[in-house]
């Protein structure tokens, strides 16, 4: 009989990097007010490793076709959680510029019809699949003991779980991507393959 592992959550995150230093465990992180300086840092390098590794751009925090539509003053705004936005249409070279979507081809803000994109999204830490979670988490801790104890042993035993917890993740969103060789930029234009990449 297999046991089914609950997903570990963000407070089981801040208290692993925690353990890392030698800290006591908090009961919660929604009050940072009654916090500790050391579990408050702890909750700040975890969110600023979670952007990091999201900016990437993965098969998990990503739609390749997302349909956006201007407002009534003829833009496209972005949600907040946006990190990137790619055009679809290789005649339209779009960029997020602030909260809006910039046309670089005609130097506009004004969209006067839908503009189907790929759309790359920061997501919350309890949305993230479980490889992703590890990751950020032991990242988060090796980067939480160098900011706070700057020990280079800790730091080398930590960096060997990250790097295993990496391979894991990697592994993962390739298979959900279900990407080939061909989808390697620099292997494809060896061989001259022309096609829209999906890289990640």
């Amino acid at each position: 009989i297999f046991t089914i592992m609950p997903l570990t959550t963000k407070l089981e995150a801040v208290n692993t990097m925690l353990s890392t230093i030698g800290e006591s465990p908090v009961t919660q992180i929604t009050v940072t007010s009654s916090l500790p300086i050391s579990a408050v840092t702890a909750i700040t390098v975890l969110d600023e490793v979670n952007r990091e590794v999201q900016s990437e751009g993965w098969h998990f925090n990503t739609v390749n076709k997302q349909t956006l539509s201007p407002n009534g003053s003829n833009e496209i705004v972005l949600t907040d959680d946006v990190m990137h936005v790619d055009s679809l249409d290789n005649s339209k070279d779009l960029v997020q510029r602030g909260s809006k979507l910039f046309n670089r081809t005609d130097n506009t803000f004004t969209f006067t019809g839908n503009i189907d994109v790929r759309l790359m999204s920061l997501l919350d830490f309890t949305d993230l699949p479980e490889q992703a979670r590890r990751y950020i988490t032991l990242k988060g801790s090796r980067v939480f003991q160098t900011r706070t104890v700057g020990s280079q042993e800790l730091e080398q035993q930590i960096l060997r779980d990250e790097l295993k917890a990496r391979y894991t993740l990697e592994e993962m969103d390739g298979q959900g991507a279900d990407r080939t060789i061909f989808d390697n930029y620099d292997v494809a234009s060896i061989l001259g393959v022309n096609r829209n990449y999906d890289l990640l």
